[in-house]
């Protein structure tokens, strides 16, 4: 690995519930990609940003498949994941600073596009599941990136145009800013209870809970007992307007803070914390 990894997507882990996530989503004011069907057995929709985007990830309902992790995983954000170009190096990295776990994976699924469909593909390697305890870390490699990043999917009610920031929240939040900084060879910035960790373009942000608590408010997700959570995905935007405008007639379970320089849903039916604000 040579560089700062830039992200590549956040994962919101439906379950068997990915037709309500995906109606929550668009009530969100999000533009959702057709439903995917994984090699694997999983299922997805995707929200498109210019270089990162998030995933609804869920399961067919009594379907088979080869990823009991999303059955087992909480609902919620669950999955940060990094661009590489070679996952091959990166589980030789992996391996190297012990948080390995199996080899490299492929899979693939459908996109169907006007002029047919052709099979998107991806290699992918997780880190170990005991190194990050908020949720799965892993890195993927695109074989076929021009059926994933279309223009035309790139366009969203609410006005959000890319990921700038991914946050955590951990009891012990020194240590596992330290973690990514040695997995993403990039460095911890801060010296309080919230911490960076610089990607290329994004960040990583690392909180304690009680700073967790004080920036969200009534927003935040419980930790429900757990050490480490993801505890929210930021969002850069042109303006707030239309964010403000999706939620004003959103029917969807939410709660709101909306401040002159940011806004924050909590979609409460997936427990997942989205920021809003204005790009610099």
């Amino acid at each position: 690995m040579t560089g700062l990894p830039q992200l590549d997507h956040t994962v919101i882990n439906a379950r068997f519930d990915l037709d309500r996530a995906e109606a929550v989503y668009e009530d969100l004011g999000f533009s959702l990609t057709e439903r995917g069907y994984h090699s694997h057995g999983s299922i997805n929709h995707l929200m498109m940003f210019g270089d990162n985007f998030l995933e609804l990830i869920g399961l067919p309902p009594g379907g088979e498949h080869q990823r009991p992790y999303i059955a087992e995983a909480p609902i919620g954000i669950n999955g940060l994941v990094f661009k590489s170009p070679d996952v091959d190096a990166v589980y030789s990295h992996l391996k190297n600073l012990g948080m390995d776990a199996d080899p490299p994976n492929a899979f693939s699924r459908p996109v169907k596009l006007p002029d047919g469909e052709f099979p998107a593909r991806f290699r992918t390697v997780t880190v170990r599941s005991d190194v990050f305890p908020g949720g799965r870390v892993y890195f993927c490699e695109h074989g076929t990136p021009h059926l994933i990043w279309r223009t035309e999917w790139q366009n969203h009610l609410n006005g959000a145009a890319t990921i700038s920031e991914f946050v955590v929240v951990s009891e012990n939040f020194r240590d596992e800013a330290g973690t990514f900084a040695k997995l993403l060879q990039s460095e911890v910035e801060g010296d309080s209870e919230s911490l960076g960790v610089p990607l290329s373009g994004s960040r990583i942000t690392v909180l304690s809970p009680a700073s967790y608590l004080h920036r969200y408010g009534e927003s935040a997700s419980s930790m429900a007992g757990r050490p480490s959570i993801f505890g929210a995905v930021v969002f850069q935007t042109n303006g707030l307007d239309a964010v403000r405008k999706v939620i004003g007639q959103a029917t969807s379970p939410i709660t709101v803070t909306d401040e002159p320089e940011r806004v924050v849903i909590h979609d409460t039916t997936f427990d997942s914390v989205l920021e809003f604000i204005e790009r610099n």
